[in-house]
């Protein structure tokens, strides 16, 4: 298995793998149209020939990143593919300079294992100005933010909470936010 920078051919795979996810609210949907857009961010898990997992890394500025939209073939998973697309997107967020990486989600024990510390959501604005305010669940979230890094990035962040406190919680922070 090896990855590999995705290209336009891979779009409608890339869709197929986000929708097993999506439709179990495990992952946001992702349009064919938003992927081809966005189809430079995305890596790809290739086993025999076949597109087996995908990531993307969404840039929110000079220095920070997500890491989203992992997914992994049910049939595939259990053999490295996702370790592998997150491994190559580090490596890619640290060829462009990038001090913070973040994500949002449901497994945060995988991620941990990967180097991903939980984080209270409201630490990471860039992220939920740009998705949380158009996801169907901003008044009740129930995923894990996390980011990458080292006792240098965990030295700046706040303590972390590996869950919400309450449902409102992140409807709450972006009225905080926002003044």
């Amino acid at each position: 298995m090896r990855t590999r920078k995705a290209r336009l051919p891979d779009a409608p795979r890339i869709q197929a793998l986000i929708e097993t996810f999506s439709r179990r609210e495990l992952l946001l949907p992702r349009s064919l149209d938003e992927i081809c857009q966005n189809i430079h961010n995305f890596t790809v898990a290739v086993e025999c020939g076949r597109v087996v997992g995908c990531g993307g890394l969404h840039f929110y500025g000079p220095d920070m990143a997500e890491v989203r939209s992992i997914a992994v073939d049910p049939q595939a998973q259990g053999q490295g593919a996702g370790q592998r697309i997150v491994k190559a997107l580090l490596k890619e967020a640290a060829r462009h300079g990038i001090t913070r990486i973040c994500l949002f989600t449901h497994i945060s024990d995988y991620f941990a294992r990967l180097g991903f510390v939980a984080v209270p959501h409201h630490t990471l604005p860039e992220k939920m100005f740009k998705d949380c305010l158009r996801c169907p669940r901003i008044h009740c979230c129930d995923e894990v933010a996390m980011v990458f890094g080292g006792a240098g990035a965990q030295a700046q962040l706040p303590q972390p909470e590996t869950r919400a406190p309450h449902c409102a919680t992140p409807h709450v922070q972006l009225r905080t936010l926002r003044g």
